[in-house]
């Protein structure tokens, strides 16, 4: 048995499932928290029931069930607490309370129930007592009311975009000043009757309390009956808030509405550092490994590659806001932009100096990476191109590098995996809470690399340490961190296909 065991040691095979089990518990691991984290903040999107419940003291509370906790009372025994959201932030003062299970008489969901997404002050819980053009109180009444009152509020910030552009445009317009201020006339009492009707209607509501509350149109986003909707009007409403959350800009100090401008922010911020840190990689590694001579300072420059990959990206921030905006933004402020001083331009923290900060962050990575590709490729394969004729540069821009592209997309893998999750750099080097703008629109030089911008690492610890209620925004860090890995993930996998199909073309030159 001991000559069959030792055996079986030498040959290796307990290695093989040690690292086998490894791998799989890792993955496990790995898949359960993207599991808990989808969990978490897709659910936070469904129609989440409202309910009553009444007290034996004949209170009445009405909300959405958010957690049931396990507590001690004063005989030391266990019971049930409810936590509770009850909206109504504004008249409440508060999202949550608690109440002791043993104190529930009744519970009930009547169909009445309303939930009102409102553009200030969140949710309100309620129920619809009264409107201000004399509708039916029921759900088609409602519903259709408040999809006619949206398409007025769409109509409206249509109007007046065409206002804004007509006004931006007067400096280049071909029409005469008479037909401009027709134009003008026409716009603004269009966006005037608009706006008129829109203040006249309104909704009236009766929270749990017998309190009543009078809410205009033009600060309803949405209203629901969670009660009454059927399992597929509640798939349809969960997927049409996510579209929501995805493509509108945020409300409410980050903790309501959409986290585009963050997506937007960090996909581009991604994408600039890629275009800057691949050449600039690509070009020392190329560098290192087969111009420079194997000599002490060669190896020095490798050894303070190989740390720079170790400093703390608190300290490239450091270092970017010092040399990249300081230095750098306040030389092109002097030459460039000396009438608009002392207002910076590019002497202050923006999406150029992120991008570059970032790119400086990665380097080591891609450095590394590249050099390790270029180090497989036999000897042979270059002495075969020079005995040829080729000349060095030409050997290595069409044999060497092209044989190495997989392992340099490798790098850039690596590279987007680090950069998309920094969050420490980039508070000190452009991102921001809020941003007025998106740093591309219509108006030229079309990318405006000066302007501040929103990511999705800093959104998280914004409204997860930040938030004026952490507790009611949690589910939305959850969304937003689930958003941020999707993001990572489809990043790098389109650098994957782009390594395969390169991996795939070049194969031939391999054999």
């Amino acid at each position: 048995m001991k000559i069959k065991m030792k055996t079986w040691i030498k040959s290796g095979s307990p290695w093989i499932w040690l690292t086998a089990g490894s791998v799989s518990i890792s993955m496990i691991s790995v898949l359960g928290i993207l599991l808990l984290i989808g969990w978490k903040g897709l659910s936070y999107f469904w129609p989440t029931p409202l309910q009553e419940w009444q007290t034996f003291d004949g209170k009445i509370i009405v909300g959405q069930l958010y957690d049931v906790q396990k507590v001690h009372d004063a005989n030391a025994d266990k019971k049930e607490r409810l936590v509770i959201k009850v909206g109504n932030r504004d008249i409440n003062g508060f999202d949550f309370i608690n109440i002791d299970q043993d104190q529930i008489k009744t519970v009930s969901k009547p169909d009445e129930l309303v939930v009102v997404d409102r553009v200030q002050h969140g949710k309100y819980f309620g129920k619809i007592v009264e409107t201000s053009n004399g509708l039916e109180l029921n759900r088609q009444q409602v519903e259709s009311w408040v999809r006619s009152e949206k398409a007025k509020i769409d109509l409206l910030e249509q109007e007046r975009y065409k206002l804004y552009r007509l006004l931006d445009a007067l400096p280049k317009s071909t029409l005469s000043k008479d037909e401009i201020l027709i134009k003008e006339k026409a716009l603004n009492n269009e966006v005037n009757a608009i706006s008129k009707q829109l203040s006249h209607s309104h909704l009236v509501l009766e929270d749990s309390q017998g309190s009543r509350y009078q809410l205009s149109s033009d600060n309803v986003l949405d209203i629901w009956f969670p009660n009454a909707m059927t399992v597929k009007e509640k798939v349809y409403h969960w997927l049409e808030s996510v579209y929501e959350f995805v493509s509108e800009p945020p409300r409410e100090a980050n903790s309501e509405g959409g986290v585009f401008p963050a997506i937007f922010g960090t996909i581009l911020l991604v994408l600039l550092m890629s275009v800057i840190v691949m050449p600039l990689g690509v070009i020392a590694a190329i560098y290192l490994h087969e111009y420079a001579k194997p000599n002490v300072l060669t190896r020095l420059i490798r050894i303070a590659v190989i740390n720079l990959a170790g400093v703390p990206s608190i300290v490239y921030g450091v270092f970017g806001l010092g040399f990249f905006v300081y230095v750098v933004g306040g030389t092109l402020d002097q030459l460039f932009y000396s009438n608009e001083l002392p207002t910076p331009t590019f002497g202050t923290p923006g999406l150029l100096w992120s991008a570059l900060t970032l790119a400086i962050l990665t380097l080591p990575v891609v450095i590394v990476a590249t050099e390790e590709g270029l180090s497989r490729i036999p000897n042979s394969v270059r002495h075969g191109s020079l005995a040829l004729g080729a000349t060095q540069f030409e050997t290595l821009w069409k044999i060497v590098l092209p044989m190495a592209s997989p392992a340099i997309m490798t790098g850039l893998i690596l590279a987007v995996a680090r950069a998309a999750g920094e969050v420490a750099p980039l508070m000190l080097v452009g991102v921001v809470k809020l941003a007025p703008s998106l740093p591309v629109d219509s108006v030229a030089p079309y990318l405006h690399l000066d302007r501040k911008f929103m990511h999705l690492g800093y959104h998280i610890y914004d409204v997860g340490f930040q938030s004026p209620n952490v507790e009611a925004a949690r589910p939305i860090v959850y969304a937003t961190a689930f958003l941020l890995v999707t993001v990572i993930i489809g990043l790098n996998l389109a650098a994957i296909a782009i390594r395969n199909n390169l991996r795939e073309k070049y194969r031939t030159l391999e054999l």
